[in-house]
């Protein structure tokens, strides 16, 4: 990613390792840009990766031939046809330049109060963030991801997640326990 000059961060496992130290298997790097840098992501890979759009109904190339991308996509990033994939984007959408949240629309915020810095001078998304998105899945690393970020959350992020998740499930069981 050096040389992109748009906004971007680190989402998913990733995220939650970076903040509680604890570390776990992963299939990838999953970061996340802005569905309005999405053309300037594309021109950024130029030849030296092969990308892919994905999302529930279509894979196709994310090259000069496709390059709209739909609500709730994605794009899989890898050398070439032979090689084995190495970066998962998924779009966040945006309102005005604004972090927006894919699973509630009206929900929106500024970039820097979702994400964070790390010592390595990385941004990744905050761990209430990440572990809000995990709410609604039900695999392992994502048990795995909750249980070890959560006991970590101050009072204010578990606030942040407790309000999220009741936009979106207001019976998840999160909204009583946090």
């Amino acid at each position: 990613m050096e040389g992109f000059d748009r906004p971007w961060w680190i989402i998913g496992g990733w995220s939650i390792e970076a903040f509680t130290g604890v570390a776990r298997d992963h299939e990838d790097m999953d970061i996340s840009i802005l569905s309005s840098d999405a053309e300037a992501f594309r021109l950024f890979l130029g030849d030296r990766w092969t990308p892919w759009n994905v999302d529930d109904s279509w894979f196709r190339p994310f090259d000069h031939r496709f390059t709209d991308v739909r609500a709730g996509s994605q794009v899989w990033v890898r050398r070439d046809a032979h090689s084995p994939w190495v970066l998962d984007v998924p779009f966040t959408p945006d309102t005005g330049g604004r972090w927006t949240n894919k699973r509630h629309l009206a929900h929106t915020e500024d970039l820097e109060d979702v994400t964070w810095v790390a010592s390595d001078g990385l941004r990744y998304a905050r761990p209430e963030v990440t572990v809000m998105f995990k709410a609604a899945q039900v695999r392992d690393k994502d048990r795995h991801d909750a249980a070890v970020a959560l006991p970590r959350l101050d009072s204010a992020a578990r606030r942040w997640l407790r309000d999220a998740v009741a936009r979106i499930d207001p019976d998840h069981e999160w909204v009583r326990t946090l």
